[in-house]
């Protein structure tokens, strides 16, 4: 079983950075990809980027710009760092983890984010 363990999070006013980080652990084999989504409230829950482990990135729109993601491979860690927060970028942030031989998606706890000043 795979287990991912976000942190992070927290309150920022307009303009502000966050950066959160995403470790997976348990029987961590053969990852396709790891990424962040997130949820507003009484939205659905959208793409923010994404992360193959050769290296390959997508990010939503409305993130372009403003947010980086990365990953270390060796320690099966996800980040993604936030600059020029805006108020609607206030969700819940989830991570994700997409495994390369069974297609199976394991998903984080989730992790708050609050764009207010």
């Amino acid at each position: 079983q795979v287990q991912l363990v976000e942190s992070g999070g927290g309150l920022v006013q307009p303009g502000g950075s966050l950066r959160l980080s995403c470790a997976a652990s348990g029987t961590v084999v053969s990852i396709l990809d790891m990424g962040w989504y997130r949820q507003a409230p009484g939205a659905q829950r959208e793409l923010v980027a994404l992360i193959t482990t050769g290296g390959t990135i997508n990010y939503g729109d409305s993130v372009k710009g403003r947010f980086t993601i990365s990953m270390d491979n060796a320690k099966n860690t996800v980040y993604l760092q936030m600059n020029s927060l805006k108020p609607e970028d206030t969700a819940v942030y989830y991570c994700r983890l997409r495994n390369l031989r069974t297609m199976n998606n394991y998903w984080g706890q989730g992790s708050r984010v609050t764009v207010s000043s």
